[in-house]
């Protein structure tokens, strides 16, 4: 893809020089429209590289948590979910809701739900943070400007089956002579197994069956077992670490500002991108934000 968008760029570039020095403007039209059409390319190639991480191709768990303000902050939540709603099915994704806690007059107080598809944590995991919305309640007799805050967090649906898989290349084999009860034949054969994984380091040992090709058997069924304790221990600690950053990724930062009145507009804080058709972003076009941020290349959030 990289050498054919460098390709094309250099036919334009020429076709540009032709165009320019016979002021043919139709030509030089038709290199403009090209030119944009591999700038789309180009965005498109950019963005898959971006798509990347350990787990980007996984599907997407995203929470949704009203913040102080009542009403007006679950009423918030409750768009929030309808614009990722929305954002889910046109890209023709799967939602399944996991958890849902309605509002006490109206929204949500919090939601948890899940997108499948290709890469769907990939494009949503930036958008955990704190949204905040500006607008005059419609639950305010007065008619007061009120501003409201909601948590989304964003997380990847993980693989829970664990497979062990044992390359004999990753094993240090070694036999020895057993120690303790057996008679004389434990004492003059070297029947006892011991069993290295090098990647781990988990060592397991055997020396109880008579024979060494028993001694190995069950030295592989521990080091399995083993093995297969060291994986869902990594599982967990990865999962909780995920939820120890929960909190911290939320509420530590604000990433995008939705604003109702005195003007519309919709602004990422962290890339400074602002959208005038907000009603359109709640209906879920938030690809711009998503993609922008993706294509910045930007790891954090924002400042506050």
């Amino acid at each position: 893809m990289w050498k054919k968008l460098a390709s094309d760029l250099e036919d334009n570039a020429l076709m540009m020089q032709l165009a320019s020095e016979e002021s043919d403007s139709a030509v030089e039209q038709e290199v403009a429209d090209e030119l944009k059409r591999v700038e789309q390319q180009l965005d498109q190639f950019l963005l898959s590289m971006m798509l990347n991480g350990e787990n980007d191709n996984s599907n997407a768990i995203i929470s949704i948590n009203a913040g102080a303000g009542g009403t007006d902050s679950q009423d918030w939540a409750g768009m929030l979910f309808r614009m990722y709603s929305r954002w889910i099915d046109q890209k023709k994704f799967k939602l399944s809701v996991i958890d849902f806690q309605p509002g006490d007059e109206a929204g949500i107080k919090s939601v948890t739900f899940t997108a499948s598809g290709d890469y769907a944590y990939g494009y949503l995991k930036m958008e955990s943070g704190v949204h905040r919305l500006v607008r005059i309640s419609p639950f305010n007799a007065n008619g007061k400007r009120h501003t409201s805050f909601s948590s989304v967090f964003v997380y990847p649906e993980l693989n829970q089956e664990i497979i062990i898989e044992i390359d004999e290349k990753d094993l240090r084999i070694d036999v020895y002579r057993a120690s303790g009860a057996g008679g004389q034949h434990v004492n003059k054969t070297s029947s006892a197994v011991r069993i290295s994984h090098l990647p781990t380091g988990i060592v397991v040992q055997s020396q109880q069956e008579r024979s060494q090709h028993q001694n190995k058997e069950l030295a592989m069924k521990v080091l399995k077992a083993k093995l297969y304790q060291h994986e869902k221990q990594k599982q967990d600690e990865k999962l909780q670490e995920m939820h120890d950053s929960k909190d911290d990724n939320a509420w530590g930062s604000q990433i995008r500002s939705y604003v109702l009145h005195p003007y519309q507009m919709v602004k990422d804080h962290r890339i400074k991108l602002e959208v005038g058709n907000i009603n359109q972003v709640l209906d879920g076009d938030i690809d711009p934000f998503i993609n922008g941020v993706l294509l910045s290349g930007n790891k954090v959030n924002g400042p506050l």
